[in-house]
C-alpha cells in the first residue's frame, strides 16, 4: 500500500467514525464495563422460585404466575463458568440506535396497528405511539430512554452495523453472559441483593408505567456496575427460547419491565421466550463487545 493509499483509508476510518457522533453525538458508540472471567452462580433453586412467587402474588392480589408456572423451567442453580467479556453498561438507548437509522435505510422503531393486534397481547395499540418514531427520529425527550419496539432481528442487525464502525465488534449476550453481569458471581436473586426493594429499578410497584432514561437507579446497580438489568425493558439475549412456551423461532429475553409488578420476573435467573420478530414495547437489548 502507498502513503497516499494508506492516508486515503486513514481518512475514510476518521470520516466513517465522524458519521456515528454527527448522527447522534459522543453517546453513539455504547459504554461497555468488564465482567472477569471465573466462576460464577446460575439459575434458581426451589426457594428462591417460591419467594418469586409470593412477591407476585402480594402485589398483583392473585397467584397466576405460580399456576402457570412461570418460573419453574429455570435453570438449576449451580456454578458456571464464563472467559471475561464487556458489555454494555446500560440497554441500548434511542439516542444511540438513531445513529444506525441516520446511516442507513434500515426502518425505524415503530409498528404497525395490525400487526401489533396480531401479536395478541394486553396491551392496546394506543400505547405503543408514544414509542414510535416520527420522520426517523425518536420520540420528543426520549433520546436517552431504552429503544424499544425493537425486533430480535432489528438487534442483530444494528450490531452487525456497530461492528462496522470501527470500534469492536458486536453482538447480542447469551442468557449466561447478560445473567453473570446481571448478578455478580455469588448468585444473588436480583441485581443489588436478596431482598426486593421497588426503589431500585424501574418497575409497576413504584414507576411511572413508561421507560426512564436509562442508569437512574444507582442503587440497583449490580456488582460489576450493569445498570438497569432488573425492570425497565425486557432485554434480547442470543439464546433460543427453550422454555414452555419456546420453540423455533423464539429467544429469551431477560431482566422484567416498567409493566411488572413483584417483581418474580425482575430476577436475573428468571428466562422468558419471545417471538424473534417481535416488536414490543416491553422489550429492547444491550450487546457484548469482543
Amino acid at each position: 500500500m502507498t502513503f497516499v493509499q494508506a492516508l486515503l483509508a486513514l481518512l475514510t476510518s476518521l470520516v466513517s467514525n465522524a458519521s456515528i457522533a454527527v448522527a447522534a453525538g459522543q453517546d453513539a458508540v455504547p459504554a461497555t464495563i468488564a465482567i472477569p472471567a471465573g466462576d460464577f452462580i446460575a439459575g434458581s433453586d426451589q426457594a428462591e422460585r417460591d419467594a418469586a412467587y409470593n412477591l407476585d402474588q402480594a402485589a398483583y392480589g392473585h397467584d397466576r404466575t405460580r399456576k402457570w408456572g412461570w418460573y419453574d423451567d429455570e435453570r438449576p442453580r449451580g456454578i458456571r463458568h464464563l472467559p471475561t467479556f464487556a458489555i454494555t453498561r446500560t440497554s441500548i438507548t434511542n439516542r444511540q440506535y438513531a445513529a444506525f437509522i441516520a446511516a442507513t435505510s434500515y426502518p425505524a422503531p415503530d409498528v404497525s396497528q395490525d400487526v401489533w393486534r396480531g401479536y395478541g397481547l394486553i396491551h392496546p395499540y394506543q400505547s405503543t405511539r408514544r414509542h414510535a418514531w416520527r420522520d426517523r427520529r425518536p420520540p420528543p425527550g426520549r433520546d436517552d430512554h431504552p429503544a424499544v419496539l425493537v425486533s430480535h432481528h432489528d438487534a442483530v442487525a444494528y450490531a452487525a452495523w456497530l461492528s462496522g464502525q470501527g470500534a469492536g465488534t458486536w453482538r447480542l449476550p447469551e442468557e449466561l453472559e447478560w445473567e453473570k453481569a446481571a448478578r455478580g458471581n455469588h448468585g444473588q436473586r436480583f441485581p443489588w441483593g436478596n431482598d426486593y426493594n421497588a426503589r431500585y429499578l424501574n418497575s409497576h410497584d413504584a414507576g411511572p408505567f413508561d421507560t426512564l432514561p436509562v442508569g437512574r437507579f444507582t442503587d440497583g446497580a449490580s456488582p460489576f456496575g450493569l445498570m438497569d438489568a432488573a425492570g425497565q425493558v425486557f432485554e434480547w439475549t442470543a439464546t433460543p427460547g427453550k422454555t414452555k412456551t419456546g420453540g423455533a423461532g423464539r429467544y429469551l429475553v431477560k431482566g422484567g419491565s416498567w409493566d411488572d409488578k413483584g417483581c418474580g420476573i425482575c430476577r436475573p435467573a428468571a428466562r422468558h421466550g419471545r417471538p424473534a420478530a417481535l416488536k414490543h414495547i416491553l422489550i429492547g437489548f444491550r450487546l457484548i463487545r469482543e
